[in-house]
């Protein structure tokens, strides 16, 4: 996964959430322009190659995370959610304590 690739899906309308991503977008109430936001203007702060779904990567602005990969020829957004203790010390930085689990 790359940011290129990432942004011209996005931009072509190439994207979709899985049902758990929609599922956790309600109950955070994180908004579809709040996702589309992260995706064409948020950092790469971590990359799953080992992912067994396939390759994926977070995406992070500093009110919503974004984990995407590609399914099939379209980008799929698997989860989304806002970055906040204690797993996260600040929007791009993981808790020592939790850093080494993933």
């Amino acid at each position: 996964m790359n940011i290129d690739l990432i942004r011209v899906k996005v931009l072509a309308g190439e994207w979709d959430l899985s049902h758990h991503a929609h599922k956790e977008r309600q109950a955070e109430k994180i908004t579809l322009d709040e996702i589309k936001h992260a995706l064409l203007k948020g950092d790469i702060i971590e990359r799953y190659s080992k992912d067994p779904r396939g390759s994926s990567c977070l995406l992070c602005t500093e009110t919503v995370h974004v984990v995407c990969g590609m399914r099939e020829s379209k980008l799929l957004v698997v989860t989304n959610y806002r970055p906040q203790p204690p797993v996260w010390k600040d929007y791009k930085t993981r808790t020592k304590e939790l850093k080494s689990r993933g």
